[in-house]
């Protein structure tokens, strides 16, 4: 055989037990996250609390719980995740939320979210309205499209306009 076709062959074997290490990885931490969201299901509660303020800031800067940092990973601790400022009863708690309720969470009104700890997994009802989807924002090529669209519609509105005026 050729070096080309060894090399080839060789970096096929590598891939294919890199394909099938990442298989069996992803079931391990699929399993994983299951039990986690059980444990976290079994001790979640109803609450209703009044959200101050919501954003996105780094774990250290949260001012989260000296438990809750200890337990993160090193690496983890740099990034942003999403944080409510909210007052529940008598007390203010600043509390982590999942990325999807971080979202739909009003500011300055009364929620009742489904609390697991200090994490909230997810919202009921807001108080005084509905649960409003937050706005989906529009990709570069559709603004763009809807831009020329825009200006084409114009442009024969005063092509129209410019043709009736010559034939008065």
């Amino acid at each position: 055989m050729s070096t080309p076709a060894i090399v080839m062959i060789i970096i096929l074997i590598i891939l294919i037990g890199a394909c099938i290490g990442l298989y069996f990885f992803g079931k391990r931490t699929e399993r994983k996250q299951a039990e986690q969201k059980e444990q976290m299901d079994a001790v979640a509660q109803t609450v209703s609390m009044l959200v101050i303020d919501k954003k996105k800031m780094k774990l250290k800067e949260a001012g989260l719980p000296a438990m809750v940092i200890e337990n993160t990973p090193k690496y983890l601790r740099g990034t942003k995740v999403p944080v409510v400022k909210a007052k529940i009863g008598p007390k203010v708690m600043t509390l982590m939320c999942d990325a999807k309720v971080f979202e739909v969470i009003p500011v300055k009104k009364e929620v009742k979210v489904v609390l697991s700890g200090i994490y909230i997994t997810g919202i009921k009802s807001v108080r005084g309205g509905s649960i409003e989807a937050p706005k989906k924002k529009k990709g570069f090529f559709a603004r763009t499209k809807e831009n020329a669209e825009k200006k084409l519609a114009d442009m024969k509105a005063t092509d129209s306009k410019s043709a009736n005026s010559k034939k008065k």
